[in-house]
């Protein structure tokens, strides 16, 4: 049996379900409301000790880590192969694929609470803000949440996550018109899937305009989401999340481009 543990937006999960989706396979399906805390559940901490999603459970043993499981995926059910056969271009793959444990994740998250998230923290009770940080186990991923719920854009690490966010886009449009179609040469793999949450994350921020002078990277992420399994992701969008990331852009973009100029 293949179980998924997820959540609708998270981009980690997205991965996943990409993956998923490329492969048909279906999942039993198992949604964590993060804004409430079931990633941190009894339950699911004995599952998932970090408390984080997803966890992929496959006959009964949980695999997390979302780049790994998508290598995991990928070994398990083999067709559509989504890993070059070319040591170079599997090469490729892999450093486009680790590219959200190398910083992009950690920016990704700093830029979505900075811009959008931060305001439903700031409309708890200090009281249920307190608790809500609390349930965090580790202490540096609870100190920058507190951080940047409190400062937003004006915390330094979020205006230097927006800098680091582009030069990946910057890299990202640099490689696909040296080498296109695809990151990591003429077939869709697991370097275009991984990525693809985060670009997608940015279009939802109201800030597709990082790469209107990127043509490269906006024909890749047109692309994307024409493949059937973008499904893995256009469908588990939230509207009530996309009202967040659109209530407050207009008036964010100035510090966005702000950041950018450094």
């Amino acid at each position: 049996m293949l179980e998924l543990h997820h959540n609708n937006m998270s981009v980690c999960s997205a991965k996943v379900r990409l993956v998923l989706r490329e492969k048909d396979v279906a999942p039993a399906e198992h949604h964590y409301d993060l804004r409430k805390g079931d990633q941190f559940a009894p339950a699911y901490m004995a599952l998932n000790p970090m408390g984080v999603v997803p966890t992929l459970v496959h006959h009964g043993s949980p695999f997390f880590e979302s780049t790994l499981i998508c290598e995991y995926l990928d070994e398990a059910f083999p067709r559509p192969r989504l890993r070059p056969a070319d040591p170079a271009e599997r090469t490729t793959m892999r450093r486009w694929a680790s590219l959200p444990d190398r910083g992009l994740h950690a920016a990704c998250g700093a830029v979505s609470s900075a811009l959008a998230f931060r305001y439903q923290f700031l409309a708890l009770t200090p009281e249920d803000l307190a608790a809500n940080l609390a349930q965090t186990p580790d202490p540096e991923r609870r100190e920058r949440k507190r951080m940047c719920i409190e400062l937003g854009m004006d915390w330094p690490p979020a205006a230097a996550a927006v800098r680091f966010y582009d030069s990946v886009l910057r890299q990202m449009d640099t490689a696909l018109a040296a080498g296109g179609p695809w990151l990591a040469g003429d077939a869709y793999s697991l370097a275009d899937s991984g990525l693809t949450p985060y670009v997608v994350r940015l279009d939802h921020l109201n800030l597709s305009w990082m790469w209107d002078n990127r043509p490269a990277l906006a024909a890749w992420y047109e692309a994307v989401q024409a493949r059937p399994n973008f499904a893995g992701l256009a469908d588990y969008v939230e509207p009530a999340y996309l009202e967040v990331m659109d209530a407050r852009a207009a008036e964010l973009r100035p510090k966005v481009e702000a950041a950018l100029a450094g």
